[in-house]
């Protein structure tokens, strides 16, 4: 059946907003092993040599175009910065960074977060050839030992630090050796110790009198030229720095565009907050928004209680063309946009497209954002999601067709190679190779030759299965990590990705995320964390903390009779059957290598941690905290 062919006697479904999606051909390769190669037939189009040459386009054809907007300001009002003015400061700062006279591939470091000094001092690092490296605000001002932060900075040894506020990150900055290093700040300077050469004013670097020295530099930058260097998530030990080149950069954000082919006219307007320090916010987006020529309204607002409302001031100002986000702030929009049509047609007013990422999209919030979608335009419009990693630039497949299904990750972009290897259950192990690949990690060989096969390919660590085997063009499903998967005492395979993503889908909205217990253990069972958010409004309490939100009745029967529905279609399968849920009111730390900096929980550092908890689970009589489905 077609997205739009509806079942006998029922309505048509709306037509999608229609997007210029390239075709899917796609080779397979089957090998007498059972490794199967799929690759596009279609040729990469052609690429940029370079990022600050995309920069330096728009500024010439394009010089009046608002590039950043930002918030600024006791009122909060959008500070604008067009592509001209930008190419002018970045130029400046250039000619500053070249007067340092650093040698060849020393790094610059930011440790704050989304900025337009941020965005700014990024280019400039690219354009004086010294990789730039975005360091997770988190290791700054959430950890309390700074230990990743200092892991980090011995690491690449940088020689430029950028702080948005030096008082805000003084602690950090106290806990590193900052000798013969440069630190830039952008409002209050901070406290150096003596011996240290005093914070500089980065509004005073951004007027530095530009030389040809500058044209010079850009005109010396190659594909091969290090322009990043971003960090993995820490979830299997301290974060790696994965080398970005120009090449593969360019190379993926031509591949994005090529898969969903925007027309001429075409004005991107992108709303967003996702962290540029992760490759999805710094990478995906913010370089397709630069590849384009487009408008990025940087959003401080997150879809956390006390912060979505934000986002929700910024989407009634903001009318985007894309827009992308995380499933519970796609669920809290959709609560607020069913109660405000004002918003709900600001929202959608220029939308050609919503992405998700991070975790699957539930089925009944899908269905919500199309309802609302058809109710302000007449239209669906399509959800897209990609696949990838930090390694791979980072987008390697993409959902670049109509579909209607949530959970896929696509088919492999032109220039990619996916190659499956056959595992348990009817899953594979998913490796890449192509263009957007990295090089290696920075400063760890070692770490390089163990990530690539005998092939070349990539060992991305995750786990996939084909919508149909016998049709492939239709995509592949994601099955999480391979490191994570585990065996129950009865002996059946526990395929963790797929069942936590099921699992936190069923008891939408009110589960944020959650640990997989289960290993050499009869069943399967849960430790989650609420959705606070969602979990006020079920129970219309504004105000209500973890304590109150876990023990209310609405919210562990919404719980309970989501996963047992859940239960109810997994039928006899032990694998995907939740037998016990606890909910847990302490969040996941960030210094107990729970959760990552980009969101991602750390499976087996949770359980570690909280192994008291899963004894609980696993009582023969379990207290009455414990939820037995």
């Amino acid at each position: 059946m077609t997205p739009n062919t509806p079942a006998h006697g029922a309505t048509p479904a709306p037509d999608f907003r229609p997007i210029d999606w390239l075709p899917r051909d796609i080779a397979v390769e089957r090998r007498a092993d059972g490794v199967v190669v799929l690759r596009s037939n279609t040729p990469l189009q052609p690429y940029a040599p370079h990022l600050p040459s995309l920069l330096a386009r728009w500024a010439t054809e394009r010089p009046d175009r608002t590039w950043l907007a930002q918030r600024r300001g006791p009122e909060r009002q959008w500070r604008k910065l067009s592509y001209s003015e930008a190419k002018q400061q970045v130029d400046s700062l250039t000619q500053a960074l070249l007067d340092l006279n650093l040698a060849p591939g020393r790094v610059v470091t930011i440790l704050s977060g989304n900025s337009l000094e941020h965005a700014l001092l990024t280019q400039a690092a690219m354009q004086a050839r010294l990789p730039v490296a975005p360091i997770s605000p988190a290791y700054s001002l959430m950890s309390q030992d700074h230990a990743k932060l200092k892991y980090l900075f011995g690491l690449v040894q940088p020689a430029v630090v950028l702080v948005q506020d030096g008082p805000m990150f003084q602690k950090a900055l106290d806990a590193l050796d900052l000798r013969g290093v440069t630190v830039l700040h952008v409002e209050r300077p901070p406290q150096l110790p003596e011996g240290c050469t005093p914070s500089r004013a980065f509004e005073t670097l951004a007027r530095t009198p530009v030389t040809p020295a500058v044209a010079e530099s850009i005109a010396a930058i190659t594909p091969d030229t290090t322009a990043k260097l971003l960090f993995t998530s820490g979830s299997t030990g301290m974060p790696k720095a994965v080398i970005n080149t120009q090449r593969m950069m360019c190379a993926n954000v031509a591949q994005s565009s090529q898969v969903r082919r925007p027309t001429a006219d075409h004005h991107p307007v992108y709303l967003d907050w996702m962290p540029w320090n992760h490759t999805m916010g710094g990478n995906a987006l913010f370089n397709a928004l630069l590849n384009e020529g487009g408008t990025l309204y940087i959003d401080d607002g997150r879809p956390l209680p006390g912060q979505i409302e934000e986002t929700l001031r910024n989407l009634r100002e903001v009318s985007p063309t894309y827009y992308a986000n995380v499933p519970a702030g796609y669920a809290a929009l959709a609560a607020a946009m069913e109660k405000d049509s004002a918003l709900c047609d600001n929202f959608f007013r220029n939308l050609r497209m919503m992405a998700y990422g991070g975790a699957r999209l539930p089925d009944d919030l899908y269905e919500r954002m199309q309802a609302l979608a058809v109710r302000s335009t007449g239209h669906r419009i399509v959800f897209y999601t990609g696949w990838g990693s930090t390694e791979t630039a980072p987008t390697s497949t993409g959902t670049y067709w109509n579909t209607e299904r949530v959970g896929l990750i696509g088919l492999p972009f032109p220039g990619v190679e996916l190659k499956l290897l056959p595992t348990a259950g009817g899953k594979y192990e998913l490796r890449l190779r192509g263009i957007n690949v990295t090089p290696g990690y920075y400063g760890r060989p070692d770490l390089t030759q163990a990530a690539f096969d005998e092939e070349g390919f990539y060992k991305i660590g995750d786990a996939g299965s084909f919508v149909n085997p016998d049709d492939p063009a239709q995509g592949l499903i994601f099955s999480g990590r391979v490191a994570e998967e585990f065996k129950l005492t009865t002996g059946t395979f526990v395929h963790v990705g797929e069942l936590r993503t099921a699992a936190i889908a069923a008891a939408s909205p009110v589960l944020l995320d959650a640990l997989v217990a289960g290993q050499d253990r009869p069943f399967v069972a849960l430790l989650a964390w609420p959705n606070l958010h969602a979990c006020r409004q079920l129970i219309g309490d504004p105000e209500a903390g973890f304590d109150t939100v876990v023990a209310h009745p609405a919210v562990r029967e919404r719980v309970r009779a989501g996963l047992s529905a859940h239960n109810a279609e997994a039928a006899g399968a032990s694998s995907m059957r939740v037998a016990r849920v606890l909910l847990m009111t302490e969040p996941p730390s960030i210094d107990g290598n729970e959760l990552t900096d980009k969101g991602y929980i750390n499976q087996r550092a949770g359980l570690d941690r909280r192994a008291a908890l899963v004894e609980r689970l696993y009582a023969d009589t379990p207290d009455a905290e414990v939820m037995v489905l």
